[in-house]
């Protein structure tokens, strides 16, 4: 049972620091942390070292230590932490790419009604700085706790988690570890993150100058093109077709002085979750296979593109997948480049928790043999599974359901967090709560269809619901004083 007056105190103590705490997240915000491949002191280039670092300095201002790992993970909570008692709550600074379409300057954060709006503010940003601020509050009411708390924040979670490949590898780990970077209740499974290239056997003809398409591989791209050589063929083709003149258009050309590009927009999603989005590689490649002035060589090469991004879920490949654990596998086609004349398509695929993923991996080479294509596979991150009967997992859920009034279950999801990287973890919110209808007529006003979101155009925090998350995750920590860990 949540103890009311605990609940209530908590309460006033969040709604009494919130300007303090978005202006915390601002600072963090308007860093732009992408995560990329540094040099000597910067593991994941300058944004992310800079974000650490003030992290860190938002740590000590609020009176705790804190701690940098190698430039790679900060921690921030006690000087000499007993790792045998210790909770440690997990957070991201890096963010994914801008990609295309913002409204907004995604790195000068603004606030609109009651949502903060900018790239990482929802992810994860926000719920580090939220996390920070629970600590703080059970602090100041002398709220007894059985176990010590920790926060740790790491640089290069949207990149592959090489932060903490090397963290483990180098530095003690809690003996218990929550990850606030996913849907509220308990989240007590990931599934299995596939990463790979299909490759062109044959390279493009001269006539395909260059070929592009999303900005990372975790994101379905709502923007796509292609550079043709400019011939009297093409101008008189597209000139016999309308383009697309709706607001939402799919198809756009430009005569360029170096040639003629043509364009496909989508709408963007996390690639774990891609119901909903539109992949502009496929509205792209599907126009490319019809025009009669491009050579059929090069319609060949986008025909195989095109048959890998028309769906989601491996049908394709064959490497379709559900188990009642965790659901469908998931296969998005995510990044389209073009080295040295071939073409190379980015798969982020998830898989489900029982899928064998060397099967799936032979199923791909075995689609690319058929289709003029090579499968390289680049990343293959498996599994993570908490135990689901855990005290932990029933009593968070729990404590979620009672102050929410919902009816929620403990789940297992297609989004890879840090506990796919950690021992004992698991994640839990800060996402999902539910929206009241002054949210929704906030967010019909604020965004178009497709934005607001994490990895969307105007990714932004709703910051009442930020609040009432971490009295959440208050009450669900002082209910850990009833788990041994």
């Amino acid at each position: 049972m949540v103890d009311r007056e605990i609940y209530n105190k908590v309460s006033m103590w969040f709604e009494a620091h919130k300007e303090e705490m978005i202006k915390d997240i601002i600072r963090l915000v308007r860093i732009e942390s992408i995560s990329q491949p540094g040099k000597d002191d910067t593991p994941f280039g300058k944004g992310c070292l800079r974000a650490l670092e003030e992290m860190l300095q938002i740590g000590r201002e609020h009176g705790f230590y804190a701690e940098n790992y190698d430039n790679v993970v900060g921690s921030i909570g006690n000087k000499n932490k007993n790792w045998d008692n210790l909770v440690g709550f997990w957070n991201h600074l890096d963010v994914v790419p801008v990609g295309n379409g913002w409204e907004y300057d995604p790195f000068v954060p603004v606030v609109r009604e009651h949502f903060l709006i900018g790239r990482g503010a929802q992810d994860n940003k926000g719920p580090a700085v939220g996390i920070l601020y629970m600590m703080q509050c059970l602090r100041e009411l002398h709220i007894p706790l059985q176990h010590e708390l920790c926060l740790f924040v790491g640089t290069d979670e949207e990149r592959g988690m090489e932060d903490m490949e090397y963290y483990t590898a180098h530095y003690p780990v809690p003996k218990l570890s929550m990850i606030a970077d996913s849907g509220f209740p308990v989240c007590y499974g990931e599934k299995g993150i596939m990463e790979g290239r299909m490759v062109a056997k044959e390279c493009v003809t001269a006539q395909v100058l260059k070929a592009y398409g999303g900005s990372a591989a975790n994101m379905i791209p709502d923007r796509a093109g292609v550079l043709l050589a400019d011939s009297k063929a093409l101008r008189e083709e597209l000139g016999g077709l309308e383009k697309n003149g709706t607001e939402e258009k799919e198809i756009d050309w430009v005569i360029r002085p170096e040639g003629i590009e043509i364009i496909g927009y989508g709408a963007s999603r996390h690639s774990a979750f891609p119901e909903g989005s539109v992949n502009a590689i496929h509205k792209l490649s599907a126009f490319l296979i019809k025009l009669a002035s491009l050579s059929e060589a090069d319609r060949t090469i986008f025909s195989g593109v095109e048959k890998l991004c028309r769906e989601y879920y491996g049908e394709e490949t064959q490497i379709a997948y559900e188990d009642t654990v965790s659901g469908k596998t998931t296969c998005a086609a995510t990044v389209l480049t073009m080295e040295e004349g071939h073409l190379c398509l980015t798969l982020n695929i998830r898989y489900a928790i029982t899928a064998k993923d060397d099967q799936a991996d032979q199923a791909l080479r075995a689609w690319g043999m058929a289709n003029q294509m090579e499968w390289k596979l680049e990343r293959n991150s498996k599994p993570n599974y908490f135990p689901k009967e855990h005290p932990a997992v029933e009593r968070l859920t729990g404590i979620y359901n009672e102050i929410t009034g919902r009816k929620e279950q403990s789940f297992v999801m297609g989004g890879g967090t840090y506990a796919r990287k950690l021992p004992n973890a698991f994640a839990y919110g800060i996402g999902g709560m539910e929206q009241n209808d002054l949210d929704r007529e906030a967010k019909e006003r604020l965004f178009q269809a497709g934005h607001g979101g994490a990895h969307e155009p105007d990714e932004a925090l709703n910051l009442r619901l930020l609040l009432e998350a971490m009295k959440i995750y208050t009450m669900a920590v002082i209910a850990l004083n009833e788990i041994e860990l």
